[in-house]
């Protein structure tokens, strides 16, 4: 069965340029050019929730892993993070000269990496937003950031035309890939970590293997590609372009599978859920879609990966084998030796765990806002003595 549009949202005033689903699917977050987040409920009748706080352009918005916090970068160039409910409470944070294009949580939640115009990409601590390092061999705007699935990586991409893998701990950028022949939009880690792949202005995706640092699949389009995210079993790729269509690739077969028509304008950005049943555009008419992905259930039994076939135009790929080392073949529960009473008990655990971890989320952004709060009086207050003062010596006088 084909993807089909499931629903689409209406809300704000000017292009929308970032989206992401809530880890249990229940939020859809978008930013947009009219400075405003929003936060759309996927369950129907549900208001929607309408963010204030930025000063200019909304260019990126995150959701941490826990669903409890969202990240957004602006033009203003600050970052903030918001506690997602009907408050929308959220502290702001300075964190470049320059226009903030990209935010992204590490897996664990921890930390925060931002890429900006000011060619830098920084990390963070997330419940102190403690700035930690810089990241600055890029000699142009870097478009995106993001961490490897295991937090060990970050990928970068820029309008100096390359993209750059880093070591997070040693600071050091390992390998620039500079096959892209203009400015590289957008970037992401396939969910094994093995692999990533970047689009961009040449209206091509690339996709490299960074054990050997090899390119493992090239697709030719027709329009620029701004956004990209990988579906959760990483047997797809779903983009978004200027001539305002979704394309899905089958990166196991290497070929084009749906073309898909909705917005009216470019296709500004797109992202599957974390569960991958269901995928979120946006684009420059304002608009957010929501899909439903219907890729066959079974999906994850893909045993063997195939040869890579044709590219996007028809055109001959590299023809190498699509391995990132995901190989999902999926087990029936009586396989893993466990009983159902303790898969039961193991989920609950697990449910509570990312439940105090939540807790903590917001916790930790409460003392936060409370912190700015007191710093805001603490300054008022001394701005009211020193008046006073000055005011005193001017009688005296």
């Amino acid at each position: 069965e084909d993807p089909s549009l499931e629903r689409h949202f209406k809300g704000h005033r000017d292009a929308v340029t970032s989206v992401d689903f809530s880890c249990a699917k229940k939020q859809l977050v978008s930013g947009s050019m009219d400075s405003c987040l929003m936060i759309w409920s996927m369950k129907p009748q549900m208001r929607a929730y309408r963010f204030i706080g930025h000063k200019d352009a909304v260019l990126c918005v995150h959701f941490s892993p826990s669903g409890h916090l969202v990240a957004s970068g602006s033009r203003d160039k600050t970052v903030r993070l918001w506690i997602p409910n009907v408050k929308g409470d959220s502290t702001v944070f300075k964190a470049h000269t320059g226009t903030v294009r990209s935010v992204h949580f590490s897996s664990d939640g921890q930390s925060l990496v931002t890429a900006s115009d000011d060619k830098t990409i920084k990390v963070w601590t997330v419940h102190r937003q403690k700035f930690l390092f810089s990241l600055n061999q890029h000699i142009n705007w870097v478009r995106c950031a993001r961490f490897s699935p295991d937090g060990r990586l970050i990928v970068s991409s820029s309008d100096d035309k390359t993209v750059k893998l880093w070591d997070k701990t040693s600071r050091e950028c390992i390998h620039s890939f500079c096959e892209h022949g203009g400015f590289v939009n957008h970037v992401d880690f396939h969910p094994s970590g093995n692999c990533i792949a970047a689009g961009g202005t040449d209206s091509t995706v690339k996709l490299w293997d960074i054990r050997m640092n090899r390119l493992l699949q090239h697709y030719q389009g027709n329009s620029v590609v701004n956004s990209l995210s990988f579906h959760p079993s990483g047997n797809y790729l779903v983009t978004a372009s200027s001539d305002s269509t979704l394309k899905i690739l089958d990166l196991l077969e290497g070929r084009l599978l749906y073309t898909l028509h909705g917005h009216q304008g470019p296709a500004t950005c797109v992202a599957f859920s974390r569960e991958g049943d269901f995928f979120a555009s946006g684009g420059s008419d304002e608009q957010v879609m929501v899909w439903k992905t219907n890729f066959d259930a079974d999906y994850g039994d893909v045993v063997k990966p195939q040869k890579c076939g044709s590219s996007v135009d028809g055109t001959h790929s590299t023809g190498s084998e699509m391995d990132c080392g995901t190989h999902h073949k999926k087990t029936k529960p009586q396989d893993s030796g466990k009983t159902h009473e303790q898969q039961e008990e193991e989920t609950s655990l697990t449910s509570t765990l990312e439940q105090i971890m939540g807790q903590l989320d917001v916790l930790t952004q409460t003392v936060s806002i409370l912190e700015q709060r007191l710093t805001l009086t603490e300054d008022k207050l001394k701005e009211c003595l020193e008046n006073q003062q000055k005011i005193i010596q001017n009688k005296m006088n």
